[in-house]
């Protein structure tokens, strides 16, 4: 069995991962590049293995950093078979339906100033179409727990990684190699399920987002967040929450509603602005069987968590425009790292507001717009214009998707004395958890190296 990573290796997105074995060849994933200033050049170049010659992708989520370059992939060649569970491909579908909307709309543009200045124009990376018939290439949805023979002596398993809805790590199972190796995906827990326990293996091939630190609490991070946003809406601001529309808009939409209730928030408008976020939300309530209990029997009695008095989904850009003229609202919008969509309309109508709060919720990559507000910048650069920071800056980490350290050496514990390959991660973080497994658990970690095969 032989493993290379051409993506997520010494950065966070980007995740696409080959495996040769049994005469066959799998990849895990095929992510976009996020957050780069050559990422568009990256995402648009050759990829480094022929697509024709894949048989499998195992798509753990439907993250666009996990499946982001699935249509390309197909356009190039690819003509084997996606497995996934039915969530995330039901999810896939929405995410990469979005990309493409606003792939064409940002061509659109390239094209006009194109046409002004005499030059070319790159097209989108992918359409609507090119979605369309890549969801043809997803076979019947692969069920948790459930073996799948994919060759004589070889099977895979998908079981939950209770990161966000549908979400799995993958066990490979080469019998007639004598070898086994687990993919992680991402692994996290909050509305969902919390991640199955991992069990022993030859290589377990790692996430690292947060390897280096530690998450506050759950419950810690609630309070500190019903906090802010009282402290905002006392003041007369509004809250800006950029959001990624899957996992982190249920999971804040969730804790709002807790935080209402509980009347340690005060009762104030809250929006949900993203078309995506609203239809993926319709999607935890079509699978809620596979949420955490506490949501699942809610659901069952007929309550929805998400939808309580005082939410709006705004799903028209005139609902997004009249928000600008409230005060004393709570805002939901894409994108969650702040490099497009309707959280920039907002982030230019509240950032040089000092009454007004920006409540950072999820992981930001580096060279993102969120990134330069979380390390301080005193202005950002918004439709073309250098914007003061005046609002309050917040990071709240304890909402994260992705486990922290001690959640990554607890699941990875089945493994001691084993092999880890560790991905998806920035060079601090993995080479804190490299040494902390080494320290605690006997793990011989290696870091992934893009293009460098593994041999096991």
């Amino acid at each position: 069995m032989r493993i290379t990573s051409f993506g997520a290796a010494r950065e966070v997105t980007g995740s696409c991962h080959r495996i040769e074995v049994g005469g066959l060849t799998l990849l895990v994933d095929c992510g976009l590049i996020q957050g780069d200033r050559d990422a568009d050049e990256r995402n648009r170049a050759p990829f480094p293995f022929e697509p024709s010659d894949v048989d499998y992708v195992l798509l753990t989520h439907g993250h666009l950093d996990h499946c982001g370059r699935l249509p390309l992939l197909a356009k190039r060649g690819f003509r084997g078979k996606i497995l996934a569970t039915e969530g995330t491909r039901d999810v896939a579908e929405l995410i990469l339906l979005d990309s493409a909307h606003l792939q064409t709309e940002d061509a659109a543009r390239r094209r006009r100033r194109a046409r002004r200045t005499g030059g070319s124009a790159d097209p989108p990376l992918h359409t609507v179409q090119d979605v369309t018939e890549l969801m043809e290439r997803f076979a019947v949805p692969v069920r948790y727990n459930r073996p799948l023979e994919l060759a004589t002596k070889m099977s895979i398993t998908f079981r939950d990684a209770g990161h966000v809805l549908g979400s799995s790590f993958v066990r490979i199972d080469a019998r007639g190699e004598g070898r086994s190796v687990v993919f992680s995906g991402d692994l996290g827990q909050h509305v969902v399920a919390d991640p199955a326990p991992l069990e022993g293996c030859d290589l377990v091939v790692s996430e690292s987002t947060y390897g280096d630190r530690n998450h506050r609490t759950v419950e810690a991070s609630v309070d500190e967040f019903g906090a802010i946003v009282e402290e905002a809406l006392r003041r007369g601001g509004n809250v800006v929450i950029p959001t990624f529309a899957l996992e982190r808009a249920q999971d804040v939409l969730f804790h709002l509603g807790e935080l209402i209730a509980r009347g340690v928030v005060q009762r104030a408008p809250v929006f949900l602005d993203s078309p995506l976020a609203i239809n993926i939300t319709r999607l935890y309530r079509r699978h809620h069987e596979i949420l955490d209990p506490l949501l699942r029997a809610r659901f069952d009695a007929g309550d929805d968590p998400f939808h309580f008095d005082g939410v709006e989904f705004t799903r028209t850009a005139r609902e997004s425009q009249e928000i600008n003229d409230l005060r004393g609202v709570i805002i939901l919008a894409g994108s969650g790292m702040c490099q497009g969509g309707r959280v920039m309309h907002h982030l230019r109508h509240n950032l040089g507001r000092p009454e007004s709060a920006v409540v950072i919720v999820g992981y930001q990559a580096r060279g993102t717009r969120g990134r330069r507000l979380v390390d301080g910048a005193e202005a950002v650069r918004i439709h073309g214009r250098d914007l003061a920071v005046r609002a309050s800056i917040h990071t709240v980490g304890g909402f994260s998707a992705h486990a922290d350290q001690n959640g990554l050496l607890g699941w990875l514990a089945p493994c001691r004395g084993k092999r880890a390959l560790l991905v998806h991660g920035e060079d601090e973080a993995l080479e804190a958890l490299s040494e902390r497994l080494s320290e605690a658990l006997s793990i011989r970690a290696e870091i992934a190296e893009r293009g460098r095969p593994l041999q096991i």
